[in-house]
């Protein structure tokens, strides 16, 4: 083969493998573009699993592959989790929370997640209350340890709604309470000897006592008023009717009599 064939045919074979490395470099670029900064795909145990901890993320990433398995959203800065948050990620098994600041978990915020999900860490945020509406129809192990809670009804019916991770139930502890000797002690050593339901129904019922007595003796205060001021009045048109002439008189009193009656 002539030397200038050989040459060229090397020359166009360096050509098409340049070509393969720049649309292979591209691809890459472009799937890593589509990822939030500190975000990653990998395949651990064979299962697909997307990581982003301590990313600085301050909101849920959207673009998450809908096949993951395992989501790690630990270490960062969201503040709350809203409605459907995770409505796009069917086939979800783990989906980490934790050390984040999440304040709040709005209802059907794991809307979708019901069917698969098997645990759901939401340890060392920043929790007070949370309706148990948030967990509905959940089945996975729920870590809520390490939270700032505030132990009252609300949190007694959503322990009873979820099932918690092994190990973590002494790590919710009161960070606040309506009797302040609850502050700093697991909420379940709590409600063994408190039913915060029951007092708040107690006191929900007093409450409403307390109205509709209220009201019964506004009630009571108005007719008496109504009465005395009625009686008053007719006093008065009598005394008139005593100052005048008699027949007129007469015929005012028959008809004060059939009015009265």
């Amino acid at each position: 083969m002539p030397a200038a064939e050989r040459v060229l045919l090397r020359s166009g074979t360096m050509w098409l493998l340049l070509q393969s490395l720049l649309l292979l470099l591209a691809s890459c670029l472009r799937s890593a573009a589509a990822f939030p900064k500190g975000c990653y795909p990998s395949e651990e145990e064979g299962l697909k699993t997307f990581r982003c901890s301590n990313a600085r993320l301050t909101e849920v990433p959207r673009d998450i592959p809908n096949d993951t398995n395992k989501l790690y959203l630990d270490s960062n800065r969201i503040p709350f989790l809203p409605r459907d948050a995770f409505r796009d990620l069917p086939l979800l098994l783990e989906l980490d929370l934790s050390h984040n600041a999440i304040t709040s978990v709005e209802s059907g915020a794991f809307r979708g997640l019901a069917e698969h999900l098997h645990f759901l860490d939401l340890s060392s945020n920043r929790l007070v209350s949370v309706s148990k509406d948030a967990f509905s129809n959940l089945k996975a192990k729920v870590n809520l340890s390490n939270n700032p809670w505030l132990c009252d009804c609300q949190l007694q019916e959503l322990i009873r709604t979820v099932d918690l991770a092994a190990g973590s139930s002494g790590g919710i502890v009161c960070g606040s309470s309506t009797q302040e000797e609850h502050v700093g002690k697991a909420f379940l050593q709590v409600i063994a000897d408190t039913d915060f339901c029951n007092v708040y129904k107690k006191t929900t019922d007093i409450a409403m006592l307390v109205t509709m007595f209220g009201w019964f003796a506004m009630v009571i205060s108005y007719l008496v008023y109504y009465v005395r001021q009625n009686q008053e009045d007719a006093r008065r048109h009598l005394e008139y009717l005593k100052s005048l002439p008699s027949k007129q008189r007469r015929s005012e009193e028959s008809s004060t009599i059939s009015t009265v009656v």
